[in-house]
């Protein structure tokens, strides 16, 4: 999330002239954070167990997967056309960062669901 928030931060206070790749980074970070936010209060309050019909691990996956996927390309294109402005040079370099740390989120989370299940039967 702070990194999230720190290449948010880096680009909406550099000085460019309102190309849409900085809008679109823009709104990528903000949607990913927002969603991060909803997915730890509806953990912190245990809203899933209310919430029955919604299945929460695969909405959270889901939503890491599509989120992560937007966060790289929107890094891509900021880097991309960042023509030498620091600003946004480290608004791209924080995006990747997040990408990456958002894969680690999503390997650590879910590895257990790719381990095969062992039957405890020795031969």
């Amino acid at each position: 999330q702070v990194t999230l928030l720190i290449a948010f931060i880096c680009v909406r206070s550099s000085a460019w002239n309102r190309y849409s790749a900085y809008t679109y980074f823009e709104v990528v970070t903000i949607c990913n954070l927002i969603m991060i936010l909803v997915f730890y209060l509806v953990h912190l309050f245990r809203l899933y167990r209310v919430l029955t019909c919604i299945s929460w691990p695969l909405s959270e996956l889901l939503h890491y997967l599509i989120g992560t996927l937007l966060l790289l390309i929107a890094s891509i294109v900021a880097a991309s056309k960042s023509y030498n402005q620091s600003g946004l040079v480290a608004g791209a370099i924080f995006g990747f960062l997040a990408t990456f740390l958002c894969l680690a989120s999503i390997w650590l989370s879910y590895k257990i669901s790719c381990v095969t299940q062992s039957t405890g039967e020795f031969r």
